[in-house]
């Protein structure tokens, strides 16, 4: 017996201020059912790639003030291709068969989507991306 999709959605946190409504599009109720817990669930592993994305840039990113940390967050999860494509398949990764089947009928709008809301939660975590003191002292 297959039990990954039960497993699947037995390791995602519970949201409770999810709202679903016979109103919402589908795009919204697979964002609100799938995509929001799935993140939530991958935040801790979102923070530490995005460290390592720092670090791959040169460090960088410790040198600018706030809106431009913004904007590099921005960057890195609209506009650089391969960064995308890997924070996705965190995301995608932990779809069930018949999720994935939601999924690929509207990739486009629902990849909006989840690169929205993987944005917004490493913009919610900003503090985390202080520079470590190590790096401090040198």
């Amino acid at each position: 017996m297959n039990t990954r999709p039960l497993d699947l959605k037995n390791i995602r946190p519970e949201i409770l201020s999810t709202t679903i409504n016979d109103n919402m599009s589908n795009d919204e109720r697979f964002q609100n059912l799938v995509l929001r817990p799935i993140i939530k669930l991958q935040n801790d592993l979102f923070i530490e790639v995005f460290k390592n994305y720092i670090a791959k840039h040169k460090m960088v990113f410790y040198g600018y003030p706030l809106e431009k940390r913004l904007v590099f967050i921005e960057n890195a999860v609209n506009k650089d291709v391969k960064f995308r494509n890997a924070l996705k398949g965190m995301v995608i990764g932990l779809f069930t068969i018949e999720e994935y089947k939601r999924y690929i009928q509207n990739s486009s709008a629902l990849n909006k989507r989840m690169m929205h809301l993987v944005k917004e939660r490493l913009i919610s975590n900003m503090q985390l991306f202080e520079q470590p003191e190590v790096l401090k002292a040198v």
